[in-house]
């Protein structure tokens, strides 16, 4: 079986990683193999197609593949909360939580991604086009393989973009190399509240696996489940993944940031969160109507997010 993420070098979706890496799925009896499919889209694409068996990346990008999220589901998360941050240029001296730094900027941000962005923003009451926000593309985050949050550090001390939207190690590069400023954390209590349930990052599975192989999804689900456990209970064991899939500075890394994502770990998709990603889902028009929360999460698995 394959599961897509659309950024490896990363603590995003650093479970579905360690569930392969440490060998969680194998132990619930499945032969799954990580592919590097970016933009986030062109993976839920891939899964639509029957190219791959699970997508594990932000909830409300299956929207791009599934319309109304008619033949997917959710079956877990993979951690709690809309999880990017807002990077500036430190030349910049941008301060924590001032949105308004934005003003006049042109921001780099992943395809999807950026939808985050435009609804935080919207929501803190800056005018995209007002403002001379411009929120584009990465330079050179095109090519097969690419990690995004690397290089949207390195364009930023390129000085190619003002900052960038993306993820904590792509944050945490820019932060040490002394070119970039945080000023947005969404999980950690930066920005509007309700953003917090914008997205998060979930695995996700088309409707017909869940029928045909109810157990192979109970199967990956008790996999996540296990994984979030295990790294709890010793996150030096992250240290294991990061060898095997990280560069070395990266994989020096990892293990801090896996540490500070611990509290957030956290299978369960509660009705509240998959409220708000819908109703961010409609604001940003990726999302015609009212959807249920059966219509959006594989409920059948929510006995198995607690372990």
């Amino acid at each position: 079986m394959k599961l897509a993420v659309p950024d490896m070098i990363s603590n995003s979706y650093f479970p579905a990683e360690a569930a392969v890496a440490l060998g969680f799925f194998k132990a619930e009896g499945l032969d799954v193999s990580l592919e590097l499919i970016f933009p986030v889209d062109k993976a839920y694409a891939a899964l639509r197609d029957g190219a791959v068996d699970f997508v594990g990346g932000s909830a409300h990008s299956a929207l791009a593949a599934f319309p109304d999220f008619r033949g997917v589901k959710l079956i877990c998360a993979q951690a709690q909360g809309m999880y990017w941050f807002l990077v500036m240029h430190a030349d910049l001296k941008a301060q924590r939580g001032d949105v308004s730094a934005v003003k006049g900027r042109r921001i780099g941000a992943a395809p999807w991604v950026d939808k985050g962005l435009r609804g935080l923003l919207v929501e803190a009451g800056i005018d995209i086009a007002r403002d001379r926000v411009t929120i584009a593309p990465v330079p050179g985050a095109a090519g097969a393989g690419i990690n995004f949050g690397l290089t949207a550090a390195k364009a930023l001390e390129e000085r190619k973009i003002d900052g960038f939207w993306a993820n904590g190690m792509g944050a945490e590069v820019a932060v040490r190399r002394g070119v970039g400023t945080i000023v947005l954390d969404v999980r950690r209590g930066d920005g509007p509240k309700r953003c917090f349930n914008f997205t998060a990052a979930t695995i996700a599975a088309t409707d017909v696996l869940i029928a045909r192989s109810p157990q192979q999804a109970a199967a990956a689900v008790r996999a996540i489940v296990k994984t979030q456990a295990a790294l709890k209970a010793n996150v030096e064991r992250t240290g294991e993944v990061g060898k095997k899939l990280f560069p070395p500075p990266e994989a020096a890394l990892i293990t801090e940031l896996i540490r500070r994502d611990l509290p957030y770990y956290d299978a369960a998709l509660s009705p509240e969160f998959v409220a708000g990603m819908t109703q961010f889902a409609r604001d940003q028009g990726l999302l015609a109507g009212q959807v249920s929360y059966t219509d959006v999460v594989a409920t059948q698995f929510a006995p198995l997010w607690k372990g």
